[in-house]
């Protein structure tokens, strides 16, 4: 099995190589602040809160354990916030030039405008310094404005839909081949008094995901990326298909109730509660399912997952995905400790990578040796479907700009809710992209 996983995961980096074409010393010595004896206070703002995101903030404190024993005179100060609240947070500090001297940001369209802003500091320098080849082929460049990078992914996810194995037995359904199929189940699932898909989507990106599926799937991995990079329109045939197939699944009952006003944290804990049968969410949850020790056993083992089904008559390929590398450390050019976060952040990296894999179970976006770890059975399925990737489509609302990311998510919620129709759920995205590019 080792081997098996160690293979998968050397594919794996050929593979999102070619997906995304296009798209020193080592710090286990004291930095110079030790040497010179002087206290340096590094404050670390994240959004891996200990309860929802149990393994990675394990590894986390653990890391900045190691970082101050290593470093005595160097103090890291965290502060901790769920995802939305986390990115309302880094609006508030950047507007008044207080950010972190270490954060997290996402790739492309959501660090532009903080790099715009001159609030990001180039990490060329470390990348550079033994850093860069750690790195999966076609990671880093997603956080590069201008040739330099501003940030260093820490993840690498695809997004399929999870599913309790215990469920579909019990009402005799299989993973789906087709989209067909997939309503099928839906509909099976909705007559039996069974919430069929945990959706928590006042978080808005969280309905974005299944919109960006049907779009794929409809009209190919291409239609809705040239779309918003503007070698398209929105109000392509297909994108307005998808958000009228979104809005049949609605009037299906597919989504358990009350599923826009409700948060992502509390759709997972439905899906986890078996009060839904079916999640579609990142590979970041893979700890919930395989490592995480709080969750119980019983309910990990029920746990499978499959790709999202073709649609018939379609142009998208079952092996497309919606995904691509998650959060990255960025260091903040107003920094008054710059250079010793800096030193943290390349310290970070390095210990990262292998910990997130024997202890979270993610997918780290730094290259790591599998060979002799032993790997839960669900987490190899995930590493061999991304070896198989023929695509991976950033999320829409980071390749979009900060404006247009906005409309994108509050008309997702406005579609989900009926308040839009497909015809203007696009005439408005059309508006805004053509409007700020």
């Amino acid at each position: 099995m080792s081997k098996k996983a160690y293979s998968l995961l050397c594919a794996m980096v050929i593979a999102f190589a070619l997906v995304l074409t296009g798209c020193s010393s080592s710090t286990n010595g004291n930095p110079s602040s030790s040497e010179s004896g002087k206290k340096v206070t590094i404050t670390f703002m994240h959004l891996w809160p200990a309860g929802s995101s149990k393994q990675q903030n394990m590894i986390v404190n653990e890391i900045i354990k190691e970082f101050e024993k290593q470093n005595p005179n160097v103090t890291v100060k965290q502060e901790v916030l769920e995802n939305e609240q986390y990115k309302n947070k880094l609006k508030i500090l950047a507007s008044s030039n207080e950010l972190p001297d270490v954060g997290m940001t996402w790739a492309a369209g959501f660090l532009e405008p903080y790099v715009k802003g001159n609030l990001f500091a180039p990490l060329d320098d470390i990348l550079n310094s033994g850093l860069k080849d750690k790195f999966v082929s076609g990671t880093t460049e997603a956080y590069a404005v201008n040739n330099k990078t501003y940030a260093l992914p820490l993840e690498l996810n695809i997004t399929p839909i999870y599913y309790n194995k215990k469920i579909f037995s019990k009402y005799h359904l299989e993973p789906p081949q087709t989209y067909e199929d997939f309503k099928n189940i839906v509909q099976t699932l909705v007559k039996n008094g069974v919430a069929p898909i945990a959706l928590g989507n006042k978080d808005r990106w969280t309905g974005s995901l299944w919109y960006m599926y049907l779009a794929d799937r409809i009209g190919g991995a291409d239609t809705l990326k040239n779309a918003i990079n503007r070698k398209g329109s929105f109000e392509d045939p297909s994108l307005i298909k998808a958000a009228e197939e979104v809005q049949k699944l609605v009037k299906m009952k597919a989504f358990i109730k009350g599923f826009n006003g409700l948060s992502n944290d509390e759709a997972k804990s439905e899906f986890m509660n078996e009060k839904a049968a079916m999640y579609l969410m990142g590979t970041w949850e893979l700890p919930n399912f395989t490592t995480n020790d709080e969750v119980p056993k019983e309910f990990r083992d029920k746990v499978g997952f499959f790709k999202f089904p073709v649609v018939d008559g379609g142009k998208g390929d079952v092996n497309s995905w919606v995904g691509g590398p998650g959060v990255g450390l960025f260091v903040s050019e107003n920094s008054k400790v710059k250079k010793e976060a800096k030193e943290f952040v390349k310290f970070f990296i390095e210990k990262w990578g292998e910990q997130s894999v024997t202890k979270a179970g993610v997918i780290p976006a730094t290259k790591v040796d599998t060979a002799n770890i032993h790997l839960p059975q669900l987490y190899i399925d995930v590493l061999s479907e991304l070896n198989k990737a023929s695509n991976i489509t950033l999320f829409a609302d980071v390749q979009m700009n900060p404006e247009a990311a906005q409309t994108h998510l509050n008309l997702i919620q406005s579609l989900f809710g009926e308040e839009v129709t497909p015809k203007d759920f696009v005439k408005q995205h059309e508006e805004v992209l053509a409007k700020t590019q």
